[in-house]
């Protein structure tokens, strides 16, 4: 499990969606990938959501983008509800490298900075400990350019169980490429 992420065909533009709607159709990860579907964080087929472009390492989930006046809160801020979504997201996701599936239980966010809209970000997701059913994670927001921290998180997810992780995988296509 070494290859990077990459995409094979990217999804059309939506009028004033910015960077979010140029969308992989299919995102690949390591040996794995995940056919379209329409969660609003990274579902390529919703269309109002964000079409985070995911990308993987061991243990880490990220994304790199630049949020747009749709998912504005108080003018020129991103809403603080998108925020969280991103930080769910990404510390779900950071899961997958340990073939762990489940549901956000708990999470708690810390609002460091504002993030802008049109501002270019970067969101990590990791784990910090796994145990059989349970699962906590952290996550950073952090400004793109400059480094400095915009938001941070702390979730809790609970695993599903074997047959549920089995129907998750059928539904998304999620297996090896062998």
């Amino acid at each position: 499990m070494t290859a990077r992420a990459s995409a094979y065909a990217t999804a059309p533009a939506a009028a004033g969606q910015g960077d979010l709607r140029e969308r992989p159709v299919l995102m690949t990860f390591r040996d794995f990938r995940i056919l379209p579907h329409h969660c609003f964080a990274c579902g390529e087929l919703n269309e109002v959501g964000l079409h985070l472009a995911l990308k993987f390492e061991p243990g880490k989930c990220f994304v790199d983008l630049t949020i747009p006046d749709s998912y504005e809160g108080w003018e020129g801020l991103v809403h603080g509800g998108i925020v969280c979504t991103i930080l769910d997201e990404v510390m779900a996701w950071a899961l997958i490298d340990h073939d762990s599936w489940g549901v956000t239980a708990r999470m708690s966010v810390d609002f460091k900075r504002p993030v802008m809209v049109g501002q270019p970000i970067r969101a990590e997701g990791w784990i910090l400990e796994s145990k059989r059913r349970i699962q906590r994670t952290a996550g950073h927001i952090v400004d793109a350019e400059s480094g400095v921290e915009l938001a941070t998180a702390q979730g809790t997810y609970v695993a599903a169980t074997d047959a549920k992780k089995r129907e998750l995988k059928e539904r998304y296509g999620f297996g090896s490429e062998g």
